[in-house]
Order: structure tokens, then C-alpha cells, then sequence
């Protein structure tokens, strides 16, 4: 794989970003992959590396660069229970200033950035996101039917904008969500909000698992779960972006 730093111009500065893709040349399907609140960082650039590995380019944003570049808070190589609390007292504020309007102005910029790269294939591209970084990839495409095809989110409040949300998803969806953040009765709710707005969507709890299950530097961490994230999420953008032909 090849990876970089890039810079991103928008409306509010420069957002700095991660990218990786496949080696060898020629043109990919382009993914946004939001980070959860604690940022680009090891574990990020790892499934980001992984995911460009099947064929895809991979655009990582700091979604927080208002309020500086990666990292914008220091964090230990594994986020346990004793520390949670220190790093979400940092970073609780940039999470309440972060406006919808702020998140669709970030990611008309993240696409445009996304489209113009000599790398990424033309065409509708895939998001996806974890934790809080689910919800901005569901507004995203929410935003953008006509540019994104697929959105996948993972242990995220998808929910929080209320069933009227879904209303102008034209991608296909699948949300993974832990059993520690729904009830079945929450996530019947959310599947009928999805089927009523004509969403094609596969939705579900991964049996277990406690919020942020994908991430490895965190206790919540599920090696199971994460493996069914990677097949969840490779069969969708499999079925909705063309990848390149094998020569």
C-alpha cells in the first residue's frame, strides 16, 4: 500500500487527512472513512491500510482541524478505562461545536478532494465510519445521493437525527451497532424508520459487543465483531463500487 498526509482546502482552513492506496498505479473507488472521536492515529491507518488493500483509495479526514492537526489530543497506545474519562473531557467541546452545518460544509470538501485525486476512479464513491464518525458518514450521504453509493456505519448514533433523517439516502446502508448501545426494541424502531424511507439497508446488533468493538486500542475492542465489520462492509462496497479488473 501506499500511504500520505494530505491537506484538504476548506471553507474553514485546511483539514489534514490520511491517505492509502493500492500500489502498482491505475484508478480505485474512492472511500471517506471517518474516524471515531479519538482521531486518526495507529489503529485508524491500520483498517485504513487494510480496506485500501482490497482495492480501494482511502481518504481518513480530521473532522476536528479547527481545532489543530493530528493529533489533535495526545493519546496513550491503549485507551483503558482510567484515562476515557481525562481524554473525552478534552474532547467532548469539539464534539458539541462540530454543527451539522460545519459537517456538511467538511464534507462537500472531503469529496471534491476526493474526486480529484489522479488515483481515485470516477463514479459514486463508499463512506463509512465509526462511532461519531458514523453519524457524519450517514449525513454525508445523505447529503450527496448522487455521489455516494454505499455508507456503512459502526457502533454510531445513526439514530441521532431523528427517522426524518433518512429520507434522502439513496446508498445503499449498513449500520453495525453494539449490543451495548441498542435494545432490539431501539433497533426495530431504526430498521422500520429505514424500510419506511425506502433505504436498502442490512442493519443489526453484533452479538456481544460493547461500543467501539472495532477499535484495538480500546477496551470495548471484539476480534470476533470486528472480523464481521470487514465482511459487512467489504460485501457492500463489493456490490456498489467497481472495482478495477485483474489484467
Amino acid at each position: 500500500m501506499l500511504t500520505k498526509t494530505v491537506w484538504i482546502p476548506t471553507a474553514d482552513g485546511q483539514a489534514d487527512a490520511f491517505a492509502a492506496f493500492p500500489d502498482g498505479g491505475g484508478t480505485h473507488p474512492g472511500v471517506l472513512m471517518y474516524p471515531d472521536a479519538f482521531g486518526i492515529r495507529p489503529v485508524v491507518r491500520d483498517m485504513a491500510r487494510e480496506l485500501a488493500r482490497h482495492g480501494y483509495y482511502v481518504l481518513v479526514p480530521n473532522f476536528f482541524y479547527r481545532h489543530g492537526q493530528t493529533p489533535v489530543v495526545e493519546l496513550p497506545e491503549h485507551i483503558a478505562g482510567e484515562n476515557r474519562s481525562a481524554i473525552f473531557a478534552r474532547i467532548m467541546p469539539m464534539i458539541e461545536t462540530h454543527t451539522a452545518e460545519r459537517v456538511l460544509s467538511d464534507a462537500e470538501a472531503y469529496l471534491g478532494f476526493l474526486g480529484d485525486q489522479p488515483e481515485v476512479a470516477a463514479g459514486p464513491v463508499g463512506v463509512t465510519g465509526y462511532c461519531i464518525g458514523g453519524l457524519l458518514a450517514t449525513r454525508t450521504a445523505a447529503a450527496h445521493p448522487d455521489r455516494v453509493a454505499a455508507v456503512a456505519a459502526f457502533h454510531a448514533p445513526v439514530h441521532a437525527d431523528g427517522p426524518d433523517s433518512f429520507a434522502k439516502l439513496t446508498a445503499q446502508v449498513h449500520f453495525g451497532h453494539a449490543e451495548g448501545d441498542l435494545t432490539p426494541e431501539t433497533l426495530g424502531e431504526l430498521n422500520q424508520a429505514l424500510d419506511a424511507a425506502g433505504v436498502a439497508h442490512t442493519s443489526e446488533i453484533y452479538p456481544g459487543t460493547l461500543h467501539g468493538f472495532t477499535m484495538a486500542d480500546t477496551d470495548s475492542f471484539n476480534a470476533a465483531a470486528l472480523q464481521q465489520h470487514w465482511d459487512r462492509l467489504l460485501a457492500l462496497l463489493g456490490g456498489t463500487l467497481t472495482l478495477p479488473q485483474e489484467s
